[in-house]
């Protein structure tokens, strides 16, 4: 089926020549195009452009339809007269697959107890991967598929999952079935990660060596023949894991194709950021303790810093420095990081407006952060991200907004009308 999208008020994130990512300055600037149209063909980007070219015979030279064929029951047009339409976000770092709430913690935090405070008396992750240990993978895909749902309605076309609440072999796999259960029967562009270091389980406190070994002799060789992971993480901050341990399990998953991500600097300054240069890892992410040392170590390098808003405003932490990392000339990326502990939300249009309100960016920089650059750090900025001939139609459409600075503004509205993704139409 053919979708055309006709009298748009504004085009967003428009690409003649797509590029993998942008930094900098640049990412202050936003390609649009006003009085649009936008022709979707077999699930990709046909032909797009301004309605005085559209009956234009040259706007159709390298198109692989012509206007004349824009006729038929095999055609939806859709007119999107004061409307906007957008690629669809893409979340680079999420937990969605996971077993109940832990709303419980969330009063802990009210009364003033620190993550850390948290963890130690059981809470945090060793609450969630007791409570995913004890469901089955039909109810975990259940929960997940709900949670899926949802952000496909707020405008996410494209979410990197991750294991890790899992933390034994048997529960790990099962989240990791879960996650690609979820490929198969979601129109969701998805990437699994492998994290089984997310935490350290209570049996192997007093060892912890005991339980890397088992990630990389056990876990990772099962993982992989199973094919169930496209990245591998771990969790490299204070209290966690360290960077030799980081080391260890990143080689083991490198051996089998899985190319790294690091949970890197959340809780210290605990040199995340540069073993995961390092190891070429395609993500960096939380972030909120960077200076000038892990700034040096990003620039000339193949990885991403991402920062996830919602963690640091739901932990009341302090807010990953992305503007200095932008005036340094990096690229920087939002995710929502939707997990039950520490941001209980995917919502990537809130994450936008955490990105403006504390982080300091402009609404050109957090669209650039929430599209083509987060869908670098999930590998997928070929084929998503921006609005470019040739890429997946994932893209949404809005209500009646009055400007692009609406989206991040309206913070508590629902602003998307209509969801469409490979081509067809959600909702």
């Amino acid at each position: 089926m053919k979708i055309l999208i006709t009298n748009i008020k504004k085009l967003v994130q428009v690409e003649e020549i797509p590029q993998k990512w942008v930094a900098g300055s640049d990412m202050a600037k936003l390609n649009c195009i006003e009085n649009a149209f936008l022709l979707i063909n077999n699930g990709k980007i046909d032909n797009f452009g301004t309605m005085e070219d559209y009956l234009k015979p040259e706007t159709w030279a390298l198109s692989a339809c012509k206007i004349d064929s824009l006729v038929g029951a095999e055609i939806k047009h859709i007119n999107a007269n004061g409307k906007m339409v957008f690629p669809s976000f893409a979340d680079s770092h999420t937990h969605l697959v996971y077993a109940g709430s832990r709303e419980i913690e969330y009063i802990d935090k009210i009364k003033g107890l620190s993550y850390e405070e948290i963890a130690k008396k059981g809470g945090g992750i060793l609450n969630s991967a007791k409570k995913l240990q004890e469901a089955t993978e039909e109810e975990l895909y259940e929960q997940a598929l709900v949670r899926i749902n949802e952000i496909i309605s707020q405008g996410t076309g494209a979410v990197e999952i991750k294991s890790g609440y899992g933390l034994t072999t048997e529960s790990e796999i099962k989240m990791l079935r879960v996650i690609k259960k979820l490929k198969e029967t979601t129109p969701l562009q998805i990437k699994a990660t492998f994290l089984g270091a997310h935490a350290v389980p209570a049996e192997y406190k007093s060892n912890q060596s005991e339980y890397v070994d088992l990630i990389i002799n056990e876990m990772i060789p099962l993982i992989a023949s199973e094919e169930l992971a496209d990245f591998i993480d771990v969790f490299c901050d204070k209290g966690f894991f360290t960077i030799e341990d980081t080391e260890r399990i990143l080689n083991a998953g490198m051996k089998y194709g899985l190319r790294p991500k690091i949970h890197a600097n959340e809780l210290d300054f605990s040199g995340g950021v540069q073993v995961g240069v390092k190891y070429n890892a395609l993500s960096v992410d939380h972030l909120e303790y960077v200076g000038n040392e892990e700034i040096e170590a990003l620039k000339n390098s193949e990885t991403m810093p991402t920062i996830l808003p919602g963690a640091a405003f739901f932990l009341n932490m302090i807010y990953a420095p992305a503007r200095k990392m932008i005036d340094a000339g990096l690229p920087v990326a939002i995710a929502s990081d939707f997990n039950p502990g520490s941001s209980p939300s995917g919502n990537m249009k809130l994450m936008m407006s955490f990105g403006c309100v504390n982080h300091r960016l402009t609404t050109e920089e957090v669209i650039n952060a929430t599209t083509i650059n987060s869908a670098y750090a999930m590998d997928l900025s070929e084929e998503l991200g921006s609005i470019a001939r040739g890429k997946r139609a994932n893209v949404f459409i809005t209500k009646e907004i009055p400007t692009i600075e609406f989206m991040p503004y309206a913070y508590g509205s629902h602003l998307i009308e209509t969801v469409i993704l490979n081509g067809k139409i959600i909702n």
